[in-house]
């Protein structure tokens, strides 16, 4: 295995990848079941499913940036990230098998109170994913080099994490969510616990000596290395507080001024001028954060108000039908995705760099969301354009950490990957909380594939204004910029 570690190859990587995997898969069980859970067996409205899903941005702002923090100043039982990945993979397979379990959780406890309970099982649930999920990526950065192998190990992620989120659906479609359940707490678990002990994790990062400052960042500084971000998040604590205080409706005044405010600081960071010089390139960073934060804005869109544009435009299928056109849908976007990754946009990217392809795939995608505005009619044509998005998820959850994790120090890839993340979860929470009210208020659910199309198309150009700088070589040596 130390042989296989010290070549890179490929069955290390494929090993290197299983850690994510298993939380990516435990997420994929998540998805497909915790709303058919709480509809089907107890009883909640939609609006308490809402609540419910709600858990999952808010422990990964806690969760990643924290636990991010802390992994990347410890060391016990042999690794920095392996006690993370261990206790987080143990954790997500404990909660799963609580999502059947929660009513006969309730009636032990005397609670009476199923929505109390189905929120604490699912934030323990996403919190156990976010606890083991910053360092199964970190992991990656921890031992490889910069350049070709960080990148092809981090393709490779995706492309086994993604073969096994097609797999959950597939067993959530013939044999049920409960048999999910249950296979998804096993894979949890081996898939955790035996990579993360047969990983050697480095005690001195070798490609930190590189001059790189690599002092702590005080909160004032980690507020301005967020500041892209600034404006879903106070716009999510408003637009929550209110959903808490029982305001149910409102004017769109907050979305328009919160989305000028977001345009603004987006615009900002894409203007800042790069340090590419070896230091660390936080306005790279920033620009990283913005271009990210708009894809996902998108993608999260199209994942939860899909159901909406399904049923406006085929309203002829029952409930189960619905159900079934929107698995074969993801299966479809997935499919591509798991694949494409490994196979063809490491390749690529080692010819035309990784910012170039990641640009160039979610253009790509943005004609996707396009199609099926214009021409999903059918559902064949339903398949082909989600199988054309599913070349910029694809891109979307690998690429991005190959590139950021190039500008800044390994030494505190944690923190860097924390932060990161935040550009997934607050979009999601703004999503939630502002694009439903929207549709809510407009006829046309095809909105949802405009949405995506615009926000792709956006994020793309936003990709190109990131520069990247000289690739390392495994001993720090510098190769030419593209």
């Amino acid at each position: 295995m130390l042989r296989m570690q010290q070549r890179l190859s490929l069955p290390f990587l494929m090993l290197l990848s299983l850690p994510s995997t298993a939380m990516g898969f435990a997420l994929a069980v998540q998805i497909s079941a915790l709303s058919w859970l709480m509809s089907t067996k107890y009883g909640l409205k939609l609006d308490e499913i809402g609540i419910v899903w709600a858990a999952g941005p808010l422990a990964g702002i806690i969760g990643q940036v924290i636990i991010g923090i802390i992994s990347d100043n410890v060391w016990f039982w042999g690794g920095r990230r392996r006690p993370f990945i261990l206790v987080g993979g143990v954790l997500t397979a404990l909660m799963l098998l609580a999502l059947p379990s929660i009513g006969a959780i309730d009636n032990a406890l005397g609670f009476d109170a199923i929505l109390g309970v189905a929120v604490a099982v699912a934030l323990a649930l996403d919190l156990s994913i976010n606890l083991g999920f910053n360092p199964t990526r970190s992991l990656i950065t921890d031992v490889t080099p910069e350049g070709a192998k960080r990148t092809a190990g981090y393709t490779w992620m995706q492309t086994v994490s993604g073969t096994f989120g097609v797999l959950a659906y597939a067993i959530g479609a013939i044999w049920g969510n409960i048999t999910l359940i249950y296979f998804g707490a096993g894979l949890a678990l081996v898939f955790s616990i035996v990579p993360a002990l047969l990983v050697e994790e480095p005690r001195v990062l070798a490609h930190t000596e590189t001059g790189t400052p690599t002092e702590k960042l005080r909160v004032g500084a980690l507020l301005m290395l967020m500041r892209p971000l600034w404006a879903f998040a106070v716009y999510a604590m408003i637009a929550m507080g209110l959903k808490i205080a029982g305001v149910k409706t409102h004017s769109l005044w907050l979305e328009v001024v919160f989305g000028v405010l977001a345009l603004a600081l987006i615009v900002h960071a894409l203007t800042e001028r790069q340090t590419l010089d070896g230091r660390e390139d936080i306005a790279g960073f920033r620009k990283v954060l913005a271009a990210h934060a708009i894809s996902w804005f998108g993608m999260q869109t199209l994942f939860v108000f899909m159901i909406g544009f399904v049923q406006q435009r085929f309203p002829q299928l029952d409930a189960d039908a619905t159900g079934q056109l929107m698995s074969f849908s993801f299966l479809s976007l997935n499919a591509v995705a798991a694949v494409l990754p490994a196979l063809l946009l490491n390749p690529l990217a080692q010819r035309f760099r990784e910012v170039r392809v990641h640009a160039a795939s979610l253009m790509l995608m943005a004609l996707g969301f396009g199609y099926v505005y214009w021409l999903g009619d059918s559902q064949a044509s339903l398949y082909i354009g989600m199988a054309i998005i599913g070349v910029g998820w694809g891109a979307i959850v690998s690429l991005p950490f190959a590139i950021f994790s190039q500008s800044v120090s390994p030494a505190r890839i944690g923190l860097y990957m924390g932060v990161f993340n935040l550009s997934v979860v607050l979009p999601q929470l703004a999503v939630s909380l502002g694009v439903g009210y929207l549709l809510s208020r407009l006829e046309n659910k095809g909105l949802v594939f405009a949405i995506g199309g615009v926000c792709m198309l956006l994020s793309a150009f936003a990709w190109l204004a990131v520069r990247q700088g000289a690739r390392r070589g495994p001993d720090g040596a510098g190769s030419a910029a593209h």
